[in-house]
């Protein structure tokens, strides 16, 4: 597989979503395996990438937001999808949702082989192949080296908690940003947009499989926030962590050292 076809669903996902306005839509359908609600353009991104795959006659073990998972017999490959990541901005007309998908050739977030993001507000594409680099629209790409100023994103669950956990880190930073969407975070700053980015309360494996792979091939360091690897967490429906994602090896020890601060 290669990364053509899952640009060619993020475009089809793209011309679909911008001629129907569908994200406007809050109406419920239910809930997904993850236990959020599942609304009508959650359930039109889902079926298209399925769908496509299906079509190509691509035999795949899948791990999606709404689906769950679904393994089938034979050693076969993982498809890691989150149909759309931040679709609470995107049914309250905040223009910041993306498309995630990720494919893992192994059994760990080690084997991740392909990453692609595809912001669907402005058509912003990200990727990265294990081994061959990061890019953005085209042009490879890598996080930056300075250590200042700092611009810092975040994600949490539950932010008044878990905000408390973070604070300190704060103390280095210019400017502090959550935006809603874990992939298009990664994303960004794997294009030198962040310096750090961490989420404090367990993010869930669709959530952050394709933008940890594109940070990861930028140059971008990844651990959980106590300072340990991700790499030998498994390839599963339910696989969570926190992340602490930093542009350079300078700000992620910074970075540890201030969110570890007892």
């Amino acid at each position: 597989m290669e990364i053509e076809f899952l640009r060619n669903i993020g475009q089809s996902l793209l011309k679909e979503i911008s001629s129907s306005k569908i994200h406007l839509s809050g109406t419920a359908l239910g809930r997904g395996a993850s236990g959020d609600t599942t609304f009508p353009i959650d359930k039109l991104a889902e079926d298209l990438i399925i769908e496509t795959f299906e079509k190509a006659g691509i035999k795949i073990n899948i791990i999606s937001e709404e689906r769950g998972s679904e393994n089938i017999e034979g050693n076969h490959s993982f498809l890691i999808v989150d149909p759309i990541d931040g679709s609470k901005n995107a049914i309250s007309g905040i223009p910041f949702f993306s498309t995630s998908i990720a494919i893992s050739d192994g059994t760990t977030l080690k084997s991740l082989k392909l990453g692609y993001i595809i912001n669907l507000i402005n058509g912003d594409e990200f990727w990265a192949e294990r081994g061959k680099g990061a890019f953005f629209n085209g042009d490879k790409i890598t996080t930056k080296n300075n250590e200042k100023p700092v611009i810092i994103g975040f994600e949490a669950s539950n932010p008044y908690e878990a905000l408390k956990n973070i604070l300190s880190l704060f103390k280095i930073a210019n400017r502090v940003r959550c935006f809603g969407s874990t992939a298009l975070d990664l994303a960004y700053l794997s294009a030198g947009a962040l310096n750090i980015f961490v989420t404090p309360t367990p993010s869930r494996i669709f959530d952050f499989s394709a933008g940890i792979l594109i940070a990861k091939e930028s140059g971008a360091i990844i651990s959980d926030i106590k300072g340990n690897s991700i790499d030998g967490f498994e390839v599963a429906f339910d696989t969570k962590t926190t992340l602490l994602v930093s542009a350079n090896k300078a700000l992620h020890k910074r970075a540890l050292n201030l969110v570890n601060i007892k």
